[in-house]
């Protein structure tokens, strides 16, 4: 039997942050892990370069049942906190935009500086570890693939179902339940949106097409672009969205943010513009798409054929094009799990169970999910500092 201090269950982001501050407090620290390589959803995070953190992550960046628990941890690990870790391992980084801090090199840097941390601090990692049970008596006891595991206290950082390829799985939802912990309802999300069959006809020529739009679901709006596929739509506005998005709920798209469309068509209607409203609208939107959106909500007519009335409907059509997506892509595409484990059942200062002294939940496993664009990182960066601080 080998007998630990604290044992992480996941040897992500969350997991070896939550190792790091563990071991630096002397505590013995495993981390056990079913993969057999280390941070496999890390290096594949930002096209591999690992968008590590946002530097404006704070609690209006998360959704979650309980949207104040996240304030204690993010208000004691901060962006500024990782990002001195960051430097202190002299890895480059840039700014791309909206905060987003990205590697110059590869997110092998992250996950590399991250396992000389739990190293150097004396956490240790079982690879290839498979858990077959779990159980408190005392002390939690583990039997895995590579013998049996004992420890005072057990830290959940398993993370989500998304991309189930880099291995996700439910176990973590599944020990909560063991242990009698409530999981919010987990759905997809950071994830694109599928059409009705019905749209995927209409728009099917219109792959490949970006428009800079801001997109709004559920009174939550994102200035960003969307990208039409062949199956649907996608692009950083799209994903953002669907972290707000219930089924049958439309989306709002505005195809002409800042920007007055009523008055820029009544300006063409009074200069005699005999341009056909198609090719008027190209020269805001890119051609293919304009002519589409014509013939499918709006009209061929000449501008200057247009009532006021006209194009009143017109521009309210283009600053609010409403779509009801037939469901989102999946986990198999999806960045992150929304829901989890309950925050009811946790405390926000130390992540640690109310039911079950010891039990600990850390990064995407619980009811925390931010938005895309590092927020998620900061997360687990800040949830597993916190319970690395209370193990």
């Amino acid at each position: 039997m080998q007998s630990f201090d604290v044992i992480v269950i996941g040897a992500g982001g969350a997991g070896m942050m939550c190792a790091i501050h563990a071991a630096r407090r002397g505590r013995s620290v495993a981390l056990l892990d079913h993969s057999d390589r280390i941070g496999r959803k890390i290096l594949i995070s930002g096209g591999g370069r690992c968008n590590f953190t946002n530097i404006n992550a704070g609690p209006e960046n998360y959704v979650s049942k309980n949207p104040h628990f996240c304030k204690s941890a993010l208000a004691r690990y901060t962006p500024a906190d990782f990002i001195a870790l960051v430097r202190q391992h002299r890895v480059a980084f840039h700014e791309k935009k909206l905060g987003q801090l990205f590697c110059d090199g590869s997110a092998q840097q992250i996950v590399d500086l991250l396992v000389l941390e739990c190293e150097r601090a004396g956490a240790e990692f079982r690879l290839s570890c498979k858990i077959k049970s779990v159980r408190k008596d005392g002390k939690f006891n583990l039997d895995t693939s590579q013998g049996r595991f004992t420890c005072s206290s057990l830290v959940v950082a398993t993370g989500g179902l998304s991309v189930p390829q880099t291995g996700a799985t439910a176990f973590g939802y599944d020990l909560a339940r063991q242990f009698g912990l409530h999981i919010v309802e987990l759905k997809p999300a950071l994830d694109g949106f599928n059409l009705t069959d019905k749209q995927l006809r209409e728009f099917t020529e219109l792959s490949g097409v970006s428009l800079d739009t801001i997109v709004t679901c559920n009174d939550a709006s994102f200035r960003e672009n969307i990208l039409i596929t062949h199956n649907g739509l996608s692009g950083p506005a799209s994903l953002q969205a669907s972290l707000y998005w219930n089924a049958g709920d439309p989306l709002s798209i505005d195809l002409m943010p800042d920007f007055d469309a009523y008055q820029w068509l009544s300006a063409k209607a009074k200069d005699g513009a005999k341009a056909h409203l198609k090719n008027v609208l190209s020269e805001r939107l890119p051609k293919r798409f304009a002519e589409k959106f014509s013939e499918l909500y709006l009209t061929d007519l000449p501008v200057v054929r247009l009532s006021s009335k006209n194009l009143a409907i017109i521009a309210a059509q283009l600053h609010c094009w409403s779509i009801v997506p037939a469901g989102t892509v999946g986990y198999r595409k999806a960045e992150v799990t929304r829901g989890g484990v309950d925050t009811d059942e946790l405390s926000s200062k130390t992540m640690e169970s109310k039911k079950v002294p010891g039990l600990y939940f850390v990064g995407e496993v619980v009811d925390v999910t931010g938005w895309l664009g590092g927020y998620n990182f900061q997360w687990a960066w800040s949830s597993g500092s916190a319970a690395g601080e209370s193990v």
